[in-house]
């Protein structure tokens, strides 16, 4: 199993920018579908992005329009800029394949939104 570090999250106050980034042990190019998850304290994880490998797109209607979602397969990196930031994206956020992969959960990284 492909194992997951996740990195680049932080405090940062409304309306600024964050750029997190998720670092694979091994080849992402065989996963059609990468994912950016988060978490919220008390709340279900979610799936927020996701990005195939030829490059198509989705995103959950709350960052719409806000964030980008990437993926540099010879890096085996997938990225998400995360722009015009608001107290609820605050989370702790994962990456994983989408459908995720149980056994590939890291540690996530977390972002806080002050207002």
């Amino acid at each position: 199993q492909v194992q997951l570090v996740e990195s680049g999250g932080g405090l940062v106050q409304a309306g600024g920018s964050l750029r997190l980034s998720c670092a694979a042990s091994g080849t992402i190019a065989s996963i059609n579908a990468m994912g950016w998850y988060r978490q919220a304290d008390g709340k279900q994880r979610e799936l927020v992005a996701a990005v195939t490998s030829g490059g198509s797109t989705n995103y959950a209607d709350s960052v719409k329009g806000r964030f980008t979602i990437s993926r540099d397969n010879a890096k085996n990196t997938v990225y998400l800029q995360m722009n015009s930031l608001k107290p609820e994206d605050t989370a702790v956020y994962y990456c994983n394949a989408a459908p995720y992969s149980s056994a590939s959960w890291g540690r996530g990284t977390r972002v806080t939104v002050s207002s």
